[in-house]
């Protein structure tokens, strides 16, 4: 059976939800530039960009909020193994472990491509 270090497992859960909390942030402050370019700007082309751009915000707030449900019951899971004595995490969870890791990765990847895509929208309405 392979084990893993479990303070290496922890410290990536904490960078994970400190990560998710920041993506929510940035989120929330795309929102708000959203609600500006809404309040200025009425024409037919404008509207849909920012239906197209509000659906996937809130798409993406869902998306955090599951992997973080995720994430927190994996490491309820890890808190409660049996190896937890000897600071070492098993194959089982830690083939979980990963698979939450490329989720993030994902999902990073995706509010990174929608945030460039806003900005491109926001430089295209505002010209």
């Amino acid at each position: 059976m392979s084990y893993e270090n479990i303070r290496k497992v922890g410290n990536e859960h904490s960078e994970w939800i400190k990560g998710l909390e920041f993506y929510m942030d940035d989120l929330q402050v795309l929102v708000h530039r959203l609600e500006e370019v809404a309040r200025t700007n009425g024409d037919f082309e404008t509207r849909s960009g920012m239906e197209h751009f509000q659906n996937q915000f809130i798409i993406q707030r869902n998306n955090i909020e599951e992997l973080k449900h995720k994430i927190k019951e994996h490491i309820h899971l890890v808190s409660r193994q049996p190896a937890l004595e000897t600071e070492q995490v098993n194959s089982t969870l830690l083939t979980d472990h990963e698979s939450l890791a490329d989720e993030y990765r994902t999902l990073e990847k995706v509010i990174n491509e929608i945030r460039k895509e806003f900005n491109d929208y926001l430089v295209r309405v505002r010209q």
